[in-house]
């Protein structure tokens, strides 16, 4: 299996999971280092537990919707922002083709007895 490279598009839609990891992250170390409230093997067991598997869970998910957005901007239409509902709305890649296609219609003459005159 090839190394999946995330670009920076990828990147700036997963820092909406970063910041929570990195908020757990904090109270994990934080615990471990201070423990403010002392040291009970059942009740530190079950704080750890607390927060170290919310954030496995959600760096897991991070990942696989990493993969996710990738695979889907690899594989289909790429469109603007805003632009997905709109019936007229085209993919990116596709616009250079749109006027191409505008322009050769344009130049092609009017065919006689189209208009009214």
């Amino acid at each position: 299996m090839a190394a999946r490279t995330f670009d920076r598009e990828t990147l700036l839609d997963l820092v909406v999971n970063a910041v929570p990891l990195f908020i757990m992250a904090f109270f994990v170390a934080a615990f471990v280092l201070f423990a403010p409230f002392g040291f009970d093997p059942l009740a530190s067991l079950l704080q750890f537990g607390l927060i170290v598997a919310p954030f496995v869970a959600l760096l897991v998910l991070t990942y696989f919707s990493a993969r996710a957005i990738t695979d889907a901007e690899r594989g289909g239409p790429v469109f603007l922002p805003g632009q997905t509902t709109p019936a007229e709305a085209r993919p990116v890649e596709h616009e250079a083709e749109a006027e191409e296609a505008g322009a050769a219609e344009e130049s092609e003459p009017a065919a006689s007895g189209d208009g009214d005159a």
